[in-house]
């Protein structure tokens, strides 16, 4: 680890502290997790949080600060303590892919909120992401409900345990180097179980109760603050600015595994959209065009995942999007919409007229195969401001699988462009 990124990391652990003893998760039925499911009185309160103003009326971004305002009601001082944090780079790049709880990310547990409290935080995460069917909120949910199923699963499995809360937060290839397929997925179970049990309820592990919410700087429709929420396999950091979303990006989400059914009979495949987007483009593509598409590189992760912060590469490779057809030109713009859906529809739209605006200057790569069903297949789409990745790992509970780990940034929007990253 180099002593730039070995600082990051000291700044990452340091930023929040011990945050305490976590109240026990229970697991309820299979969904959200919470540590107080049967009543929403605390054993110790703490002084009364502030109370700030709800407008039910609100729409847009009001809508989202009134929905942040009304959840911030529901604490007491010490948890809007834990909520309410600096917009500070320390903090807004404090997210991972890995389930390594609050070591790694800034928030309240979702797992120790009752459920008044827990289903005003879904409220907010409900208005400020989209509405389409399997991205979005959807997703999201899908994706919180992939983490239970995994620690079911991982509790009774051969597999080793949940990465621990000492897990590296950076889990990501480096960009300037040429990265080799590996047979262990970067997230790959490391060190010794999570207090609660394997993939149990402490400070790591799996599980919906194991995803945390922060809000760096304080939600207004005039100021400058990010919604930061994550857990294992998901990471939104949507940042506003005088009323707008100043960026979407970045957004990380993976599944372990890509699908399963339900006990009501629902069977859920929360990426999908996006993989079937992929599919779709890259199957267009004649043997031609697919050469030219081919990189040099080969992946076992995402290149700019967590701590990778601007690290594009220099050079932008594979097939240049004005060499395709306009049938191929439109797959593009359709394969890129599931990860910029993770924000709210009318953000999302101005988003993809951007990007339709760069799309001659953007470029479609992959590795490995086209079938996104192996250790190593890997897609990217590289625009101006546009960068979508998606690869395929060997499972890690699921070990005769794969799972998926993709990642959204902007080339110039990432945080809203409060930081500069060399």
């Amino acid at each position: 680890m180099s002593r730039e990124r070995a600082r990051r990391v000291r700044i990452r652990r340091t930023w929040r502290g011990v945050a305490g003893v976590v109240a026990a998760i229970v697991l309820v039925g299979g969904g959200f997790a919470v540590a107080n499911a049967s009543t929403d009185t605390q054993a110790v309160k703490s002084a009364a949080g502030v109370k700030r103003p709800v407008d039910k009326h609100a729409t847009g971004v009001g809508a989202v600060v009134s929905a942040a305002n009304a959840f911030l009601n529901t604490l007491d001082a010490d948890q809007q303590a834990e909520v309410l944090l600096d917009f500070s780079q320390a903090n807004a790049t404090a997210w991972s892919n890995l389930p390594c709880g609050s070591s790694c990310r800034p928030g309240i547990q979702l797992g120790s909120l009752t459920d008044t409290q827990l289903a005003a935080a879904m409220k907010v995460l409900k208005l400020a992401t989209g509405t389409g069917k399997g991205t979005g909120y959807d997703q999201i949910t899908q994706i919180i409900k992939a983490d239970d199923v995994l620690n079911s699963a991982q509790s009774t499995s051969s597999a080793g345990p949940a990465p621990s809360g000492n897990a590296s937060s950076t889990a990501s290839a480096d960009p300037s180097a040429t990265p080799a397929p590996s047979s262990t997925p970067t997230d790959a179970p490391t060190g010794a179980p999570p207090s609660g049990g394997p993939g149990g309820g402490g400070l790591g592990g799996y599980g919906s109760g194991v995803y945390f919410l922060a809000f760096l700087g304080t939600p207004s429709a005039d100021g400058t603050w990010q919604l930061h929420f994550g857990g294992h396999h998901l990471a939104v950091n949507l940042t506003y600015k005088k009323g707008k979303v100043a960026g979407a990006s970045p957004f990380f989400v993976g599944v372990e595994p890509t699908t399963w059914t339900d006990d009501d009979g629902t069977t859920y495949s929360p990426l999908a959209t996006m993989r079937n987007g992929l599919l779709a483009l890259t199957g267009s593509l004649s043997t031609e065009q697919l050469a030219t598409a081919k990189l040099s590189q080969s992946f076992s992760d995402v290149l700019l995942g967590p701590g990778e912060d601007g690290q594009f590469p220099e050079t932008k490779e594979g097939i240049k999007v004005s060499s395709l057809s306009p049938k191929e030109k439109q797959l593009v713009l359709k394969a890129i919409h599931p990860w910029i859906a993770n924000v709210d529809d009318a953000t999302a739209k101005k988003l993809m007229k951007t990007y339709e605006r760069e799309l001659n200057q953007t470029y479609v790569g992959y590795s490995g195969g086209t079938g996104l069903d192996t250790q190593g297949d890997y897609v990217r789409i590289d625009g101006p401001g546009v960068w979508v990745e998606f690869v395929c790992q060997n499972g890690v509970v699921y070990r005769d699988q794969i799972h998926y780990h993709t990642v959204y940034r902007d080339h110039t929007r990432d945080y809203g462009s409060e930081f500069t990253f060399s």
